[in-house]
């Protein structure tokens, strides 16, 4: 999130009531997670192996549990918690802020517009000409809407992230103070679920169709005119190119990144990046006509084993004849009785 007008680290210092290690008026422009750090920025290393990555960020200021000496790039807050006090300045900076009428004041709405009933738009929306919003959609703060989108019935677009640390045996939401950001041209479908940053951006580019019942989380980073299918599960800061086609429930894991062009077809489960202007297929996916060839392959492997399916698979001693079975004890009584009596032959 970035904050206007920036602050000094004192100012943070001073607020979290922390020391610190750099220049007083040294100037901070937002609070960010590193995978989405810009220049100025402020994050938190809240365990020893992330330490390294955070110094070598553009970050500018960095949450630490311990002094770090001799690095004079980068200004320091020392912490016994980095995670509760960056989660305290997010919360700080950016509170909930409950709603007051079903469409904020502060929303701006553009030209030819239409806004169904039972629709609801938060604090410093924007959206553009000639939009369809269908009822019972929710708009969150802070998202911005571009020209001749349709939302369809009961979507939601900008709630919370998925996002927890679990502390003492119990998970412990981090506070989302992103938003989400939706091209021009963009239709999503009935029932979708977009999830604003944590502390950036989750983006839909131009063009981009998305069918009913798709999730997608936070941070994620859609392109431009893709196709996405429904009951498919998109996790956080996932990005997909332009012109991907995601089929009908299929999954993908956080911090992934999908080609430009990619095909993924229905109930695939992607488990790494994928190159562009490739199919894929399967759990774990991978080239779908490497796929198509191992199912082939597997169909056959039944008669490798020695015996088809009819009559069931027979491995050992294939085409002898099966030993004639036993009656079960109770019928052989039965017939014994029936003879001793001269009902049977």
């Amino acid at each position: 999130m970035r904050l206007t007008p920036p602050r000094t680290l004192r100012e943070i210092a001073e607020f979290l009531q922390r020391e610190f290690a750099g220049a007083p008026d040294h100037e901070i422009g937002g609070f960010n997670e590193i995978h989405s750090v810009e220049p100025g920025d402020l994050i938190y290393v809240d365990h020893p192996k992330y330490l390294e990555a955070g110094l070598k960020s553009v970050a500018s200021t960095l949450l630490v549990r311990e002094p770090v000496e001799g690095r004079t790039d980068k200004c320091f807050i020392v912490t016994p918690d980095p995670f509760g006090d960056f989660n305290r300045l997010c919360k700080h900076h950016a509170p909930f802020r409950p709603a007051t009428a079903a469409i904020a004041e502060s929303a701006q709405i553009g030209e030819g517009t239409v806004i169904q009933p039972h629709v609801t738009i938060g604090e410093d929306v924007r959206i553009g000409a000639r939009c369809i919003l269908q009822s019972g959609v929710v708009v969150h703060a802070g998202t911005e809407i571009g020209d001749d989108v349709i939302l369809s019935a009961n979507t939601v677009i900008g709630s919370d992230a998925f996002y927890f640390n679990k502390r003492g045996g119990r998970y412990v939401r981090m506070q989302s103070c992103g938003r989400v950001v939706i091209g021009s041209q963009v239709e999503i479908g009935a029932a979708c679920t977009i999830d604003r940053g944590v502390t950036a951006e989750t983006r839909i580019g131009d063009g981009t169709k998305i069918d009913n019942m798709v999730h997608i989380g936070h941070d994620t980073r859609v392109g431009k005119h893709c196709l996405i299918a429904a009951q498919a599960g998109i996790a956080g800061c996932v990005v997909i190119e332009d012109g991907v086609t995601v089929w009908g429930q299929v999954g993908i894991p956080s911090k992934v990144r999908i080609g430009e062009g990619a095909v993924l077809l229905a109930q695939s489960g992607i488990t790494k990046d994928l190159e562009g202007h490739k199919a894929y297929f399967g759990s774990p996916a991978d080239d779908a006509s490497t796929r198509y060839r191992e199912l082939a392959a597997l169909r056959k492997l039944p008669e490798l084993l020695g015996g088809g399916l009819r009559g069931g698979l027979r491995i050992a001693g294939a085409g002898a004849t099966p030993p004639e079975r036993p009656r079960p004890r109770a019928a052989e009584d039965e017939i014994e009785v029936a003879r001793s009596q001269g009902e049977a032959p």
